[in-house]
């Protein structure tokens, strides 16, 4: 099974950022002491904004499982069930990509005072895909001949000609605490996402080594998909910059991790060339894993 190399750059965002960061942090207050009268920073409002940036995304190890159960026909007879099954877990590689963005939200000072609080909500379309091909699921199981009652141990595997986890969509809904400055602010906040993953498995066939026969179970390959929602936190840090009085650029860094996310499948299948006669059957198995996502997105936002 092919492994990709996984790439350092989350690292070297969060490094990047963090230099940004500090330097905006030391740098403001030369430009306007707290309480300066004629800030560009309104005292509060709602704002709006579009941008882009480049986004890390890791899928982790993913967890799966696969049980087959099938039935030997000869002449119209059953003459033969078995079932196998078996866990399996896949480590999936990195990706990274640019990505669009929109957010939009409200901050207001509190009285008399350069901090200020605020809200955010913000969609990435992430659309970032990560592959693994010639997955290999082992399995043990047993096939039980009926007209003796007797039942034999096998081993076999259920192989995939790619595995693909897909993170497609991000939502994030982020409070947040800042300061004020001349023309900027500095903020930190953390919250809530929610993130659209889809998961393929293409070309699924399950084989069992029976009396020293490797032998193709299941017959043609089968396709499985699932797609969902799953629930995650984020944390971010960013710096604004005040254009005008209306116009500002935003540069935040953000980590989210999502919780475990479990898709279940299913499927049926006829098999007319088993050599030991015709098999029918159910595939059954599910995949379960999280996603990780950081970057550093550029919006230029307007204030109403």
């Amino acid at each position: 099974m092919h492994r990709m190399e996984r790439r350092p750059l989350g690292r070297s965002l969060s490094c990047a950022f963090a230099g940004l960061l500090a330097a905006c942090v030391v740098a403001a207050p030369a430009i306007a002491q707290p309480g300066t009268t004629g800030s560009l920073v309104p005292r509060s409002g709602f704002f709006a904004g579009i941008g882009g940036g480049y986004q890390s995304v890791k899928f982790g190890t993913q967890d799966l499982y696969a049980i087959g159960t099938s039935e030997v026909t000869q002449a119209g007879v059953v003459v033969a069930t078995g079932v196998a099954a078996g866990p399996a877990s896949v480590r999936m590689p990195d990706e990274s990509t640019a990505v669009p963005t929109v957010q939009g939200g409200y901050f207001r000072h509190f009285d008399d005072s350069d901090w200020l609080w605020g809200v955010k909500a913000g969609y990435t379309y992430v659309d970032t895909t990560a592959t693994l091909d010639n997955v290999v699921m082992p399995q043990t199981g047993s096939f039980t001949i009926l007209a003796t009652n007797t039942t034999t141990p096998f081993v076999g595997n259920a192989i995939a000609r790619s595995y693909r986890t897909t993170a497609e969509h991000q939502i994030a809904l982020v409070p947040f605490l800042g300061r004020s400055f001349e023309r900027s602010f500095v903020y930190a906040g953390g919250g809530a996402t929610w993130t659209r993953t889809k998961t393929n498995i293409d070309g699924l066939v399950g084989f069992a080594d029976i009396e020293g026969h490797h032998t193709d179970v299941s017959g043609a390959p089968q396709d499985f998909s699932a797609s969902g929602w799953v629930v995650g936190a984020t944390g971010i840090v960013g710096a604004t910059y005040f254009l005008d009085a209306s116009w500002f650029v935003d540069v935040a860094y953000n980590y989210t991790r999502s919780s475990t996310q479990t898709f279940n499948y299913s499927g049926a299948f006829t098999n007319a060339n088993n050599p030991f006669g015709t098999t029918t059957g159910t595939l059954v198995g599910s995949s379960s894993g999280r996603v990780t996502t950081q970057g550093v997105m550029i919006t230029i936002s307007k204030v109403f």
